[in-house]
């Protein structure tokens, strides 16, 4: 985790380099100690840092495939696969076929109701700072909205909404000790807070199967499409996906969002200027220049020439989507934060290709309203500290930034 606690200006500037020099490398894969469960035997990695290799990568899923090993960088066991990340460790037909089933649940009535849960709860937070003068902005704002809206849509009560947010940090801390209870593997607690998810939905679901409530997971568990729906351990999957991803990747956008508006006060003026002028593309500027998921691996199916770099079947390769969100051939001055920037064809929702997200209209419309109510609230909200960053190769996370709110 060396590399991975250094400042982002050395990071970034190694993978500058390795775009110049290097844009396709291999690596030995970290090592834990001491697992608590077998795990199969696997080898190194391919690291992927050029934009248009990534793009290639997720136009042939057949090549580059996400159903074997895992999407993670160490193999799991398949059970444990299917534990943490379920549709996206999934290939064709079956993944074609889940997310027919997860889309369906979807109505058009149920996404209005989800929109205004959204501006409700993100009204409701910012009065909460308004009256203050500062604090933690990841704990008193961007941690508890994505979280708060994700368990609304799902129907999960109040009184579980911290077990949620507790079992997602631990899932997707990679072992930052912050996370992690004392004492206990990080394997361990990773698959104790899927269990806690688990639970959790286990309870909805019983309830919802003898109460007519109208939110997502009674409509998951009525998705019916010419007889086929999903199983139990399909729901329990995408439950324990949704509430981690659909939290942690808006929350970090939103961080990382502040942070850059502080630093760039120029760029932060221009969009209060005319909100609903610039708001589209700032959003994109912000998932673009946070990357909230650092990489994505795939598995290569088939021996294949990438860049001239020879790939044989079972090779692991990551697509690291910062790398190609930097990338000085697709994107003019990469390094500046410009929320006015148009084109700009990032992949912070992951390449196109069948594992595009899924939540990425959710997750811009959180984004828009959230910095809408702050910009209307607490104009002269800002950073007063350097990010207290996530220990983490796979979330750009932040876990703490400072704020204070400066009133005209």
């Amino acid at each position: 985790m060396g590399f991975w606690a250094e400042p982002w200006s050395v990071r970034e500037s190694a993978f500058a380099r390795l775009r110049a020099e290097l844009p396709i490398s291999y690596y030995d894969e970290p090592f834990f100690p001491d697992t608590p469960i077998a795990m199969p035997e696997s080898t190194g990695y391919y690291a992927v840092t050029k934009y248009r290799d990534i793009a290639e990568i997720t136009r042939n899923p057949d090549i580059y495939c996400s159903g074997q090993g895992a999407v993670s960088i160490l193999d799991l066991p398949p059970e444990m696969a299917e534990y943490f990340s379920g549709m996206i460790s999934t290939d064709d037909p079956r993944h074609a076929r889940l997310r027919r089933i997860v889309a369906n649940a979807f109505s058009p009535k149920r996404v209005r109701a989800i929109e205004d849960s959204i501006e409700a709860i993100a009204s409701e937070i910012v009065d909460g700072i308004a009256q203050g003068d500062g604090g933690d902005f990841v704990i008193d704002v961007a941690a508890p909205f994505p979280s708060q809206v994700i368990c609304r849509m799902m129907g999960v009560p109040p009184s579980e909404e911290a077990t949620v947010l507790r079992a997602s940090n631990i899932i997707l801390s990679m072992a930052d000790d912050e996370y992690l209870p004392e004492g206990v593997h990080p394997v361990t607690a990773f698959l104790d807070a899927a269990a806690e998810m688990v639970g959790v939905m286990e309870d909805l679901a019983a309830h919802r199967r003898h109460h007519e409530v109208d939110d997502i997971t009674s409509a998951l568990l009525r998705a019916d499409i010419d007889g086929d729906a999903l199983s139990h351990q399909e729901l329990a999957s995408f439950f324990v996906l949704l509430m981690t991803a659909g939290n942690e990747t808006t929350r970090t956008a939103i961080s990382h969002g502040l942070y850059s508006l502080s630093q760039h006060p120029d760029q932060r003026d221009l969009w209060w200027s005319n909100f609903d002028q610039h708001h589209k593309t700032a959003v994109e500027e912000i998932i673009r220049f946070a990357s909230p998921i650092t990489w994505m691996r795939r598995t290569v199916t088939r021996d294949v020439v990438l860049s001239g770099v020879d790939l044989h079947r079972g090779d692991k390769v990551l697509m690291f989507y910062n790398s190609a969100n930097r990338d000085e051939d697709v994107f003019e001055e990469p390094q500046r934060f410009a929320i006015t920037r148009n084109p700009n064809p990032h992949f912070g929702f992951g390449a196109p290709g069948p594992h595009f997200c899924l939540g990425a209209h959710l997750a811009r419309r959180e984004i828009s309203t959230l910095f809408r109510e702050l910009s209307l609230k607490v104009p002269g909200i800002t950073t007063t500290s350097e990010p207290d960053r996530l220990l983490s190769s796979f979330v750009n996370g932040i876990k703490h930034l400072d704020y204070q709110i400066e009133r005209s």
